[in-house]
């Protein structure tokens, strides 16, 4: 079994920069694809971007491209989201998952992922 934490949420101003960390315990980490999701009040959890095993490619939705970056380090379990120039429409709890499945492709439905963290708040204000 996969337990994963996020931290690194909180309050920060539009135009302002967070580091949310996924650590995981459990299981194999570097066997893993990793991805990050976020559900913003009233609305469904969204799929933000993902990362290869090998960390050498990323996806993101479009509304981030260019701002957030996703990256991991295997040695410490660790996924982590940078996210720049934050909008107020970033605001949500911020999810990290893991795809154990064999695909060699980044894949964004939420029921693909197996296990989920706890989820951690981001709130961007204007």
């Amino acid at each position: 079994q996969v337990q994963l934490v996020e931290s690194g949420g909180g309050l920060v101003q539009a135009g302002g920069s967070l580091r949310l960390s996924c650590a995981a315990s459990g299981g194999t980490f570097s066997t893993y694809i990793m991805g990050w999701f976020r559900q913003a009040p009233g609305q469904e959890r969204e799929f933000v971007g993902a990362i290869t095993r090998s960390g050498s490619s990323t996806l993101y939705t479009d509304s981030v491209k260019g701002r957030f970056t996703i990256s991991r380090d295997n040695a410490k379990k660790t996924s982590y989201l940078q996210m720049n120039n934050l909008k107020p429409e970033d605001t949500a709890v911020y999810y990290c998952a893991v795809d154990r499945s064999q695909s060699s492709l980044l894949r964004v439905g939420l029921r693909l992922y197996d296990y989920w963290g706890q989820g951690t708040q981001v709130t961007v204000s204007s």
